[in-house]
């Protein structure tokens, strides 16, 4: 993933803050030689204290002989995309007509080392962790080894644990350009109001803010 200054992350807190509400993304790990990756959609926990992420998959997943072959592996989230027309990218002195259409997206990348866990209470601590990232509400039994309700469902899944070794975090969203393009682009997202247009908009708005070409 390329990433220019103008669209890395002023510290790492900006990063950790979206991925810390964007908990879906993509595993992607290295295939047998000649084959192409897995890549498995699935929802994660991130503790950025531990420096890991938690999940789990069934058992019967067919990528658990590649990742246990190679245990490095890369978790992908991306959201926060738009379509830019050319017209809203047009400088000043060009005709509108000539502005080149671009995506604007966030996108952060987890080099990690993927650690298998299978004893029984060590699948159902990792499925007490998710359950308190994405239920905090609570209204669940907790997961216990040998317990009903779900103790006898652990020998259906795999645990995950995913030690962060590298970060690669990227918002791309016209930080370097003009004042007068970025006004005519938040203009644009807010007029059209797709679906993750306000989203755009908002990083937009807040990148403008931060980034300069001397920092």
């Amino acid at each position: 993933m390329l990433i220019h200054p103008w669209d890395a992350p002023r510290d790492d807190t900006e990063w950790q803050r979206w991925l810390a509400a964007h908990d879906f993304g993509q595993l992607a790990v290295n295939g047998s030689p000649g084959e192409p990756p897995y890549v498995q959609p699935l929802h994660f926990a991130y503790d950025a204290g531990r420096g890991e992420a938690v999940t789990h998959l069934a058992r019967p997943n067919p990528l658990w002989t590649a990742l246990e072959a190679n245990p490095r592996v890369l978790l992908s989230v991306v959201d926060d995309y738009v379509y830019v027309p050319g017209p809203w990218q047009a400088p000043a002195d060009t005709p509108s007509e000539q502005g080149v259409p671009t995506s604007f997206y966030a996108a952060v990348q987890l080099r990690c080392i993927a650690h298998v866990v299978d004893d029984a209470a060590g699948k159902a601590e990792l499925l007490n962790r998710q359950m308190g990232h994405f239920q905090p509400e609570g209204g669940s039994a907790r997961a216990a080894a040998g317990e009903a309700p779900y103790g006898r469902m652990l020998s259906g899944i795999r645990g995950l644990r995913l030690e962060v070794t590298d970060v690669r975090a990227k918002f791309k969203y016209a930080s370097h350009m003009a004042e007068e393009v970025q006004d005519r682009i938040v203009a644009g997202l807010e007029a059209r109001g797709g679906v993750r247009d306000a989203a755009a908009r908002e990083h937009q708005l807040r990148r403008r803010a931060v980034w300069s070409p001397d920092r």
